[in-house]
């Protein structure tokens, strides 16, 4: 076992991308059920967090077909296209593409300007390359659609001021 799968299946993090896969998958039954719903979601250790406008009874039902769909084999659930997992990647290789193209760059503001192309160029490299590598971070990395002994323990609404919340705990 490589020192990637230990930390990847160690515990709290392998918790939490369970609970990031089911989260995922929630909202995506969600949105199939009602495409305009704006919700978020936060996972951890415990479950997730679901934020959003929506009743206590349809976040049930969502979390129940979830898990039973991951079950099922609907591991493409667990891949959402607004993770930001998806960000967090598209910011690091274009942060990073930026960096690199500005190496050996003058400390001229005209020597730095003359770069402006090329790090423009390098940026749109790193936004496309990005687009298949953020599903794939969360395929590989920041979610596991293994949902084999995942039972949902309690889903309770908590409003923050305006916002409504619901706390998804899980125990897997």
């Amino acid at each position: 076992m490589s020192a990637l799968d230990r930390v990847l299946n160690w515990g709290p993090f392998s918790r939490v991308r369970r609970n990031h896969a089911l989260e995922h998958a929630t909202l995506q039954v969600l949105a199939e059920k009602n495409p305009k719903l704006r919700m978020a979601g936060y996972s951890d250790t415990k479950g997730f967090w679901l934020i959003g406008q929506i009743e206590t009874d349809s976040v049930e039902e969502a979390v129940q077909q979830a898990l039973a769909r991951l079950k099922g084999g609907e591991h493409s659930l667990a891949i959402h296209p607004n993770c930001g997992t998806n960000l967090v990647t598209t910011g690091f290789l274009a942060g990073s593409f930026a960096w690199l193209g500005m190496l050996g760059a003058g400390r001229s503001l005209r020597e730095r300007w003359e770069r402006w192309p090329m790090i423009v160029s390098l940026v749109t490299l790193a936004v496309m390359a990005a687009q298949p590598l953020g599903p794939l971070m969360q395929q590989h990395v920041t979610t596991s659609a293994a949902q084999q002994g995942t039972e949902i323990i309690k889903i309770e609404r908590v409003q923050r001021g305006d916002v409504p919340l619901h706390r998804v705990l899980v125990r897997s």
